[in-house]
């Protein structure tokens, strides 16, 4: 959940048309066993366009680009399923949960409401937006099982891509019903508008720009794994300084979760770094010129058109989730992939490079314009929203 995002890179200056395979107009709410070696001279990426039905450019993977994630196969098998955990091995949500069937489950869910009271309102808006964004899992089983030569395409898949996203979801699926039936028993929330809530966010879906492309899929998985690692590691923060243990519990078992996830991705982006540097370097920096589209970025109650400008303000404010650490998380994938450091590029590639590279400093300044701009906004007025999840009491934006 990158909340601050969407503000900052609006503004940082695009590629040229060069790397413009999309034109996008936003919905109204708002055992590798080959040698894959390079090739003795950079060469022009081959890239094959087609207009879509919805004006949108679609991307196409050629023979060449399908061959490299099926020479992957065993790759993967051995350096991104190890990221999983059996299933035996696994926590779940019962183990942080009161026992419906033990005589003392009156008693444990009366401590878990008296635990609750302590935790603020603006506490609670952060966390029903991280449980709803959790709860839209299935559009992003849909997404991953869109990009071309990893798909999933019989639903029950034996490569080690399909088995991967598989997995992956039944992971990520605990993740949402913890968190909805923890917070349903705290008893501060109205569970019927958090309902209407995720209802709404499924419905309308989300288009996070990459095509059908795994280059810039996987790329995106990467940052948005990140920044939910960033942003329940917080939640589980602010969770203990307000004296609810278990939450911060729950929250910190979730955060690692995401990071371990975030690894898996990371890896694969890394790998294709190093088999297709130039195709990869160029998906980056239009994925960065696109913007990272966050999940949550359509919430809709019912009531509030500008729920999620609401919910990321809240979090910004309280430092779930802020401006600072979208510019941290770019920083962090620059250097982890090295991508100042890799050669070998085509005129393209370099050109590609040189704006990822340049980008990072680009952020840093509207980060700092952003702040002024928020710290002068705050000394002239305190904007207060009322927000339906928590019965309408108004939280400071």
């Amino acid at each position: 959940m990158a909340f601050g995002l969407p503000l900052l890179c609006s503004q940082v200056p695009s590629l040229s048309s060069t790397f413009s395979s999309a034109s996008f107009k936003p919905n109204k709410l708002s055992k590798f066993q080959m040698a894959l070696s390079l090739p003795s001279k950079p060469k022009k990426i081959e890239r094959k366009l087609h207009k879509g039905g919805d004006n949108r450019t679609k991307y196409y993977m050629t023979k060449e680009k399908l061959e490299i994630f099926k020479c992957l196969e065993g790759w993967a098998e051995e350096n991104m399923l190890t990221f999983l955990k059996r299933v035996e091995d696994s926590w779940q949500p019962q183990d942080f949960l009161p026992d419906a069937s033990s005589e003392s489950f009156k008693d444990e869910v009366q401590d878990l409401k008296s635990r609750a009271e302590a935790v603020p309102d603006e506490c609670y808006v952060c966390l029903v937006g991280n449980m709803i964004t959790e709860e839209a899992l299935p559009t992003y089983q849909s997404i991953l099982n869109r990009f071309t030569g990893v798909e999933d395409e019989t639903g029950a898949s034996m490569t080690s891509w399909a088995r991967w996203t598989r997995s992956w979801t039944a992971e990520e699926n605990r993740h949402g019903d913890l968190l909805n039936k923890y917070l349903y028993l705290t008893g501060r929330l109205n569970m019927k508008q958090i309902e209407k809530t995720i209802h709404y966010l499924i419905s309308s879906g989300m288009d996070i720009q990459a095509e059908n492309s795994p280059y810039m899929g996987f790329i995106y998985t990467s940052f948005q794994e990140r920044a939910t690692f960033i942003s329940h590691g917080n939640t589980a923060r602010l969770a203990n300084v307000h004296g609810d243990a278990t939450l911060a519990k729950i929250c910190g078992t979730i955060a690692a979760d995401e990071k371990r996830h975030e690894m898996a991705y990371t890896k694969v982006v890394e790998k294709l770094f190093d088999v297709d540097p130039d195709m990869t370097m160029v998906s980056l920096a239009e994925m960065m010129r696109k913007r990272i589209v966050m999940p949550a970025v359509l919430l809709f109650d019912g009531q509030d058109e500008k729920l999620f400008e609401h919910y990321s303000a809240v979090a910004e404010r309280i430092g779930v989730y802020t401006s600072k650490d979208y510019g941290n998380i770019l920083e962090f994938f620059v250097k982890r992939w090295k991508v100042g450091e890799i050669t070998g590029l085509s005129p393209e590639g370099r050109k590609a490079q040189e704006y990822v590279c340049r980008l990072v400093e680009r952020v840093r300044k509207l980060e700092e314009r952003a702040h002024k701009r928020s710290l002068m906004t705050k000394s002239s007025h305190a904007n207060a929203m009322p927000f339906s999840w928590i019965f309408n009491r108004e939280v400071e934006v």
